[in-house]
């Protein structure tokens, strides 16, 4: 996994890089392009701005800056969506067709491990840190490294329950720097149940070191209640629902986010809205939205790749405010969710943990913060659909699909309910990526997935 061309690409010493010319002898500066792993990360300023290419690791366009997103709805689609583009990459995912060689799954491997590299190295060095500043820092890395680590699971691995977790091979587990390279730095997979007791472990471990809000209320900062929110979808990909359903009702009675009063708001602000609990920040000086770029048509500035379709249109209502939030261009049907090309990457937001809570409450028979019907209805009247007057776990999960549509949550829902897409079981090696071969050929400890 950790072959050299990846090393030499996350390394600290890359990362804190310098050019120091000697114009005047009397200095006597010898000429370096890097600072020595020992100095690297020595004050708490070196620590803050490895942190800071954390995030900028976690927001790359192949990992939470898009990546991750699309490639579960291309995986996941069962033709509510046609992939129209030239990408044969993504093409191979939304045919379920992928090939080891495909350099798009390489991409979001080798973006997932330096950004978790990133991670490592910040963790290291926390003793530098005033105590002040200590468990906030060690709280967003940790949030980092677990939701990297879940994205990587639910991709490249099979799902939780899909036989002994204790013996399916998960992916590599990394949580120490990779400094200087070595034989020690080929890793085997870890099982299933080693990565998810790790993305636990820090989840739960970042839920009590960092604050409710970040500062100026900066969604695209690790939090609380994002890592209560996380946790929540960790919970339910592991079928624990009463632990789901309190991490999903701790996110929700907090009070720090709000449900938009109306539907469209919640994507017309640049990404920014109060009802999204965590983002990745996009400006027209740095980052960039990969969901507009494949979801929107050329008018806004995207590819048009994602191509909606009458089998996914036909689920609305007539009356459903959600059913018309679409865009035609030609002959075309897109989403209206990533028409701005420089609005923030939604991760995750409020509306998901009401379902999250809705369905807990149907599967356990209860009414923990409010009832199933009472939760699925928060979301039907804003989209301006008469309220239910009961509801099923099948309502739940309809309405869940399409409030959700199109935000990455397509493949996770698909395993987790163990339901089919194009006539493939949820547990089919097709919907598992294959762990890329420029890896297998270089780490002999690497085994591959099944059906590659």
């Amino acid at each position: 996994m950790m072959m050299n061309k990846i090393l030499q690409n996350i390394a600290p010493v890359v990362l804190f890089s310098l050019l120091l010319v000697a114009c005047d002898k009397k200095l006597d500066i010898q000429p370096t392009q890097s600072i020595d792993e020992t100095n690297a990360l020595a004050t708490a300023q070196d620590v803050k701005v490895t942190l800071t290419g954390a995030y900028d690791g976690m927001s790359s366009t192949n990992v939470y800056g898009g990546g991750f997103q699309y490639t579960s709805e291309l995986l996941g689609d069962d033709r509510e969506i046609v992939f129209g583009g030239t990408f044969s990459t993504l093409d191979e995912l939304w045919r379920k067709t992928v090939t080891t060689g495909n350099t798009q799954v390489a991409a979001t491997w080798l973006s997932s491990y330096a950004a978790i590299n990133r991670v490592n190295n910040v963790l290291s060095a926390l003793n530098v840190l005033s105590d002040g500043d200590k468990g906030q820092v060690e709280g967003e890395a940790r949030f980092i490294r677990g939701a990297i680590y879940f994205g990587l699971v639910n991709l490249f691995a099979k799902t939780w329950g899909d036989g002994d977790n204790g013996v399916n091979l998960g992916v590599p587990l990394v949580t120490t720097p990779t400094r200087v390279i070595t034989d020690a730095d080929n890793r085997s997979r870890a099982s299933v149940q080693a990565v998810y007791a790790q993305i636990l472990e820090d989840l739960t471990k970042a839920e009590t070191l960092l604050p409710a809000t970040g500062a100026n209320d900066d969604a695209s900062r690790a939090t609380r209640i994002a890592a209560s929110a996380l946790l929540a979808r960790v919970y339910m990909t592991q079928g624990n629902y009463a632990l789901a359903l309190a991490a999903a009702n701790r996110v929700i009675t907090s009070g720090i986010r709000k449900l938009e009063t109306n539907f469209a708001d919640v994507f017309a602000t640049g990404g920014a809205s109060n009802e999204i609990i965590f983002r990745i920040a996009v400006s027209d000086q740095d980052g960039s939205n990969a969901m507009n770029t494949f979801y929107a048509p050329a008018t806004f500035q995207g590819r048009g790749d994602m191509r909606v379709q009458t089998k996914h249109l036909d689920l609305y209502n007539a009356a459903d405010v959600r059913g018309k939030f679409f865009v035609k261009a030609g002959t075309n049907t897109y989403t209206r969710k990533f028409l701005d090309r420089f609005a923030d990457v939604l991760v995750i937001r409020l509306a998901e943990m009401y379902f999250t809570r809705a369905e807990c409450n149907v599967r356990l028979n209860s009414s923990t913060g409010a009832t199933p019907l009472d939760d699925v209805n928060a979301t039907r009247t804003r989209a301006g659909l008469p309220a239910l007057s009961a509801v099923t776990l099948a309502a739940v999960l309809m309405e869940r699909k399409l409030e959700l549509a199109f935000e990455g949550n397509q493949l996770y829902d698909v395993k987790r309910n163990k339901l089919s897409v194009g006539g493939k079981a949820y547990n089919d090696n097709a919907l598992v990526l294959p762990i890329p071969q420029r890896e297998i050929d270089t780490n002999k400890n690497l085994v591959q997935n099944a059906g590659y």
